[in-house]
C-alpha cells in the first residue's frame, strides 16, 4: 500500500487497528517517504512495538523483528552457517567449496530484513551494547552486508526499519542521528478511549471511562511498572469477562492483576483506596 500524506498514513494505521495521533503519523510517514530509520523512545506500554506490527500490515509486507538484549552480536543477528548440515553433506562426500553456498546459510532478522521487503523492528536497543549499536549503524547506513564466502548482500527495496527504545541507557548520537526521532507519550483520555473503543467494540461507555480514568490515575502513583495501553485494554476486557458494566472496588480488587504485574504495586494500590481509585 502506498500512503502520500500524514493523513493517509494515520488512516491506513487506523484500518489495522492502531490510532496514531498527528505527530506519529507525521513520522511515520516521513520514514517511509525519506527511507530513514524512525526511532521510537517512551515509557513501556506506549505503543512503540505495536507501531512496527501495524505499519507491517498497513503497507501490506512483512514485519521482521530483531529483540535486542545485552550480549547480542552480529553473528545472533545476521547470519550464520549451518554447520550440522555442512558436516552431513561433507561426510556424503560434498566438496568444502560447495558448503558455502546460499542453501546452508541460516538468515537472522537483519539478513531476513535485507533480502525482501519488510519494515525491521529493532526492538528495544537500549538492551544492546555500544558495540552492536555500531555494527547496526553500519549495517542501516548501507543496506548491505559482506558474507566473506558469499560477497555483499544488498537489498532491492531497504526495509524500512523502526527502533524502539525503553531509555534505559542513552542511546549514541551517531545512531539517532541517522534516525527520525518519536517520542511516545501515554495517550490522551480521549485518544485513550478512542483506543479501548476499537479494541473492544459494544463496550460501555461508562466502563470505558472507568476503567481509562482510572489507569490514568494510576500513572500518577509511583509505581515499578506504571500500566500502559495494552493493560488497558486487558483490565477493560477482564471487566467485560465477568460481564460488569461498571467496576466496583470489590471487582477492581479480584482484577487488579491485568492491570499491575508486580506486587508491591497492587499492595501500594489498595493501601491507598480503590474507592478512590474508582471515583467518578
Amino acid at each position: 500500500m502506498r500512503v502520500r500524506t500524514p493523513a493517509e498514513m494515520a488512516s491506513a494505521l487506523d484500518q489495522v487497528g492502531y490510532l496514531a495521533d498527528e505527530g506519529l503519523a507525521t513520522a511515520a510517514y516521513l520514514a517511509v517517504a525519506m527511507g530513514r530509520p524512525l526511532f521510537c523512545e517512551g515509557e513501556p506500554g506506549t505503543g512503540k512495538t505495536a507501531l512496527a506490527t501495524a505499519l507491517a500490515s498497513a503497507l501490506g509486507v512483512e514485519l521482521v523483528r530483531l529483540q535486542c538484549y545485552e550480549g547480542i552480536d552480529a553473528t545472533q543477528a545476521l547470519y550464520e552457517w549451518d554447520f550440522p548440515r555442512q558436516l552431513l553433506e561433507l561426510r556424503a562426500g560434498t566438496s568444502v567449496e560447495s558448503l558455502y553456498t546460499r542453501r546452508f546459510l541460516l538468515a537472522r532478522p537483519l539478513l531476513r530484513a535485507l533480502e525482501s521487503p519488510c519494515v525491521l523492528l529493532v526492538d528495544e536497543i537500549d538492551r544492546a551494547d555500544d558495540e552492536f549499536e555500531a555494527f547496526l549503524l553500519e549495517v542501516l547506513s548501507e543496506s548491505a552486508v559482506t558474507v566473506p564466502e558469499l560477497g555483499e548482500i544488498r537489498a532491492a527495496v531497504p526495509p524500512l526499519v523502526v527502533l524502539t527504545s525503553n531509555r534505559t541507557r542513552e542511546v549514541h548520537d551517531a545512531l539517532k542521528r541517522r534516525c527520525l526521532y518519536h517520542w511516545l507519550d501515554h495517550p490522551s483520555l480521549d485518544r485513550e478511549l478512542a483506543i479501548l473503543r476499537k479494541r473492544l467494540p459494544g463496550l460501555e461507555e461508562r466502563l470505558a471511562t472507568q476503567v481509562v480514568t482510572a489507569v490514568r490515575r494510576l500513572r500518577e502513583m509511583e509505581l515499578l511498572k506504571p500500566p500502559g495501553v495494552a493493560e488497558t485494554i486487558d483490565w477493560a476486557a477482564a471487566l467485560v469477562a465477568l460481564g460488569r458494566e461498571s467496576a466496583d472496588v470489590s471487582t477492581a480488587a479480584l482484577t487488579l492483576g491485568a492491570v499491575l504485574k508486580y506486587r508491591e504495586d497492587v499492595d501500594r494500590v489498595v493501601a491507598a483506596g480503590l474507592d478512590a481509585l474508582l471515583a467518578g
